[in-house]
């Protein structure tokens, strides 16, 4: 039987609406019933054991990163990168403990990847109660730290990609430690997200060390990579390099001084915002940032879309929208900004 995702499968399409109302309490069931077609549709086309392995895998994983996080949905959080190598006595761990605990106080809760070092540092200083763990299973330098081995919001993962989803996902900030491969792995991740608009823009925070490990970088990444025109002069928004614990918290702060979110809507992008803007202020960032708008559209205040439904809790916000240019998520980043300084 060749199943189909529309309402065309006969006596399947009953028998999966029987199980989904016996099962009780699913929410979405639209979206479930998809799921169950997916994993119909999966059995039948592939015969190669370890793909559906890693298909089933995938689904548990992702599951699980929702039960855990859904009851902080709310709450802000901040992901930390950073090396498993860097010692407790290095004064760039005890940086992170700092940061890691001054973000507590303001409210935030922290993510890691759960292991030593920088990771260990920033569930440290959040301390267990504020933090969140997602591990990876490695054959070495990767065991959960002390502060974490017992937590519930610890999460084990097998496969880096669903880890990776959990660290820019349920994230409202991304603060980057020095690190090797991984760390770089991971922030570099970040910056191609941002960049082509495949996550939410949020503030990408570089906190460098006493030998200047981030200032290095930025001179390679303007030398080779903007002087040989692979990366664009308005990509340089996309993150900033930080010295101090308080100019750190205050970029991540300063990002949602006004910005509140964002969303596109068949084609308009939507910027929530926690305080109106004035008509003077609308025709500054017309005037500012004419690169981001479709030619020969303006930016409005609107009402919330039909399609916001899904998100009630923010149906208040004000809002601006407009037609955006996708080639200028860099701009986009210096646009929220400059809303930021209203």
């Amino acid at each position: 039987m060749e199943l189909s995702f529309t309402k065309s499968n006969g006596e399947l399409d009953q028998a999966i609406l029987d199980l989904i109302q016996k099962a009780e309490g699913i929410h979405h069931p639209e979206y479930v019933r998809e799921m169950i077609i997916s994993a119909l549709k999966a059995g039948q086309e592939t015969d190669y054991l370890a793909d559906l392995k890693m298909l089933n895998n995938t689904m548990k994983e992702m599951r699980y990163t929702n039960k855990v996080f859904a009851p902080y949905r709310r709450k802000k959080k901040v992901t930390i990168f950073g090396s498993a190598r860097t010692e407790p006595s290095e004064p760039i761990y005890q940086k992170c403990v700092e940061f890691s605990r001054e973000l507590v106080r303001r409210g935030f809760m922290t993510i890691t990847g759960g292991g030593g070092g920088i990771m260990q540092a920033g569930n440290l200083g959040a301390g267990s109660e504020n933090s969140f763990a997602v591990n990876i299973r490695l054959p070495f330098e990767q065991s959960p730290n002390p502060v974490m081995a017992q937590n519930p919001r610890l999460i084990t993962y097998k496969y880096f990609f669903n880890r990776k989803v959990a660290f820019v996902k349920e994230a409202d900030a991304i603060a980057v430690f020095p690190g090797g491969f991984g760390t770089l792995d991971e922030a570099m991740e970040v910056f191609t997200l941002i960049q082509t608009g495949k996550t939410a823009p949020k503030p990408l925070v570089l906190i460098d060390d006493d030998s200047g490990y981030w200032d290095r970088f930025f001179e390679f990444v303007k030398a080779s990579m903007l002087g040989r025109g692979l990366i664009s002069a308005e990509d340089f928004s996309i993150f900033s390099i930080s010295q101090s614990v308080e100019d750190a918290i205050s970029v991540i702060e300063g990002f949602y001084h006004n910005y509140h979110s964002l969303r596109f809507v068949d084609g308009i992008l939507v910027v929530r915002l926690t305080k109106e803007l004035s008509d003077d202020q609308i025709e500054t960032l017309s005037s500012e940032f004419p690169e981001i708008r479709h030619p020969g559209t303006v930016i409005n205040r609107c009402l919330p879309f039909p399609e916001e439904s899904d998100e009630p809790d923010l149906l208040n916000l004000p809002r601006i929208a407009f037609r955006f240019d996708h080639q200028h998520y860099g701009l986009l980043i210096a646009f929220i900004g400059r809303i930021n300084t209203f």
